[in-house]
């Protein structure tokens, strides 16, 4: 948060060497309030985006949880961002160089923030492709791992120079004419620029000819020079710019914008000064971001019901330009089309995708190599990445499970007053659908035992006779059974809290390795086992946890390999017929809201038919586990077998090749 380069720059204005202020010209004023509205053409020129298709996608995009309803990730508090020092107020030593170095470029600039335009929003293959999936998808600034360190290293370089430039100016006005002259190789003339550049692309047409008109950079500079700029006045027009063009959500950082420039100015303040630029630029930011992000969600309908027509556009081009290879596709989907399919129940739910949803459910299993997918899954490698370590986690919970049931089955009458400890041993053997410990019903020939009971008189002497006897179980069946039942779901939702404590980043093997010492005593304070047995209990579970080789692992796998296969099956049997808009809806959960949209009667009915299906589906998606990934795995096939199946799989790509360059919808 706070990165500048990711965040936000304002300007200030500087004070001369003398007692009088730095001020800058008195522009027009802003009478009217501007309505904000989207300032991004479509460039007939554009630049072609999807060149980049093989990267993770562009420099701002990052899928964001509700939660954090505010600003994305930008920070409000500039002294976050903020490395200098009080002691910049004195002379610093400058090095000499020459008059024409090329100065620091500002940390945001119109071209870093180019790709949020709206023509290279639509070009952006990958990005089209995520939004199929993603429901909160949208730009924020990207501060994470190296790179985001490396960029807010450049904004505290240019920062600090900026601060002791200023500095220089107001201290020793002959030495800073000397380096700098009436030049623009220095930092303050490039940020004014980027200032105003960015400014222009918020703002409709018709109100740049004012933007010309209160920021002209050139004559500012020159005012400045001669200690004549009137850097509040500046602030406060700027001011009434933002709040005219911005959400009313950064009305109270554009004050503190214009705060932190006005004292700055007034006391010769350097720091504040520049950090009120700070936050000019990442006032302009977020509202470079405010306007991307409503793009998105107003593109969104479109985006994704067009994805087909597009990848298909784009691989095609691909293919006739040489730059993809699509034969080790068509030979992965020979092969696996001889290998499977040949299953009743998958050909009659997957129809002509059978084999193809059969290798994609076998694909994800932690035991086959995570790079036995051809180069047309280029755009799903996170998904199946992600599905791949929810997998193994899955697993891992079942086989931890598996274990508690041997060990209370092991030690279930070590303590006869426990009433929960007596797990009938049916119940222990009791198959789970999935890692969610949601029981299947399956008959239990214990519910049928007759219970332990004592026979206790009126006087309270024991006798045999049923009229003068109370038959009073200590622990009925049904009980005992809620109880283990109870029992078993706290252990799982502990297992899976303790698990959600690693970091986030760790890989899902290494992690579970890591935790199989807290796994172990977390399970054995379920049971009754003596602690003696914990050592070789954690031997046991690292013997298992992620273990390829390990009999009970391989056999768990298996299972929830089947699990999900079936699962899928009912899932691509529900989804297949439905658009793109309503797949998104289904499989996500999310809700398309797009310019002026409107519903005839038929659309109405169709959603109301569809409220049932998307009921059981976030029902799934909540409880997580089997089914949860047996939809995301329906929604990932059926968008790529429709771009592909035709264009590789099960098409003539020569005859394909022949036909033209389709248009875009967009």
């Amino acid at each position: 948060m706070g990165d500048q380069g990711a965040g936000g720059i304002e300007s200030r204005g500087v004070e001369s060497n003398t007692t009088r202020r730095m001020s800058e010209p008195r522009p027009n004023s802003h009478d009217d309030q501007i309505q904000q509205k989207s300032a991004e053409s479509k460039a007939p020129n554009a630049e072609s985006e999807e060149q980049k298709y093989a990267q993770t996608g562009p420099r701002h995009l990052v899928p964001v949880h509700p939660g954090n309803p505010t600003s994305g990730g930008l920070s409000r508090n500039p002294s976050t961002s903020s490395n200098v020092s009080r002691d910049s107020r004195v002379v610093f030593e400058f090095p000499q160089r020459p008059r024409a170095s090329r100065p620091l470029e500002p940390p945001v600039t119109k071209a870093t923030l180019s790709e949020l335009d709206v023509n290279k929003i639509i070009h952006n293959p990958k990005l089209r492709h995520d939004i199929n999936f993603d429901p909160d998808l949208h730009f924020r600034p990207n501060v994470d791992g190296e790179k985001g360190r490396r960029k807010q290293e450049k904004a505290n370089q240019f920062w600090n120079t900026l601060t002791e430039q200023l500095q220089l100016f107001i201290t020793d006005r002959e030495e800073f004419m000397s380096r700098f002259g009436q030049g623009e190789e220095w930092c303050l003339p490039q940020l004014l620029k980027s200032v105003k550049e960015i400014i222009q692309t918020l703002v409709p047409q018709r109100d740049r000819l004012y933007l010309d008109e209160g920021l002209n950079v050139d004559l500012i500079m020159q005012q400045f020079s001669k200690g004549m700029a009137d850097l509040e006045k500046l602030a406060s027009w700027l001011s009434g710019v933002l709040k005219s063009h911005c959400a009313p959500m950064r009305d109270e950082w554009v004050d503190e914008m214009y705060n932190q420039l006005t004292n700055g100015n007034k006391t010769n303040d350097m720091e504040e000064l520049v950090q009120g630029m700070r936050s000019l630029l990442s006032v302009l930011e977020a509202m470079k971001l405010d306007v991307a992000n409503h793009q998105i969600r107003c593109l969104r309908p479109i985006l994704i019901e067009d994805t087909v027509h597009f990848e298909q556009r784009f691989f095609l081009k691909k293919i006739r330009d040489r730059k993809m290879d699509p034969g080790p596709a068509q030979a992965w989907y020979l092969t696996v089309s001889q290998y499977y399919s040949r299953d009743p129940a998958s050909v009659q739910a997957f129809g002509e995708m059978g084999a193809f949803f059969e290798a994609l459910c076998k694909m994800i299993l932690p035991s086959i190599d995570p790079y036995s997918h051809p180069d047309t899954f280029v755009f799903d490698e996170e998904r199946m990445a992600k599905l791949r370590s929810d997998m193994l986690d899955a697993i891992n919970l079942k086989i931890c499970m598996r274990l508690y049931e041997n060990l209370e089955r092991r030690y279930r009458y070590c303590d006869s007053t426990s009433s929960v400890s007596a797990i009938p041993t049916p119940f222990l053997s009791t198959a789970f659908s999935d890692a969610s410990g949601f029981l299947r019903t399956e008959d239990d020939d214990s519910a049928h035992s007759r219970p332990s009971s004592g026979v206790f008189s009126s006087t309270g002497s024991a006798h045999s006779s049923p009229r003068a006897s109370l038959v009073l179980p200590t622990q009925p069946v049904t009980n005992r059974l809620e109880d283990a039942q109870a029992k078993y779901n706290s252990l799982l939702n502990s297992l899976v809290a303790l698990i959600q404590t690693s970091p986030a980043s760790s890989r899902s093997v290494s992690r579970w390795k890591a935790m199989k010492d807290s796994l172990a005593l977390q399970i054995f304070r379920y049971t009754n086992a003596p602690a003696q047995d914990l050592l070789q209990f954690e031997d046991e579970l690292e013997h298992h946890l992620s273990e390829l080789a390990s009999p009970l692992f391989r056999e768990v796998e298996q299972s929830h390999h089947y699990d999900l296969l079936v699962e899928t099956r009912q899932r691509v049997k529900d989804f297949r017929g439905l658009t793109g808009a309503a797949l998104f809806s289904v499989a996500t959960g999310g809700r398309l809201h797009g310019p002026n949209r409107s519903f005839d009667g038929s659309r109405e009915n169709a959603s109301r038919e569809r409220t049932c299906l998307e009921n059981a589906i976030r029902e799934a998606r909540e409880e997580g586990g089997v089914e949860d990934m047996a939809t995301r795995l329906a929604h990932m096939g059926l968008l790529h077998w429709r771009v592909w199946s035709h264009l590789v799989y099960a098409g003539d790509l020569d005859s394909v090749m022949t036909i033209p360059d389709m248009p875009m919808a967009i």
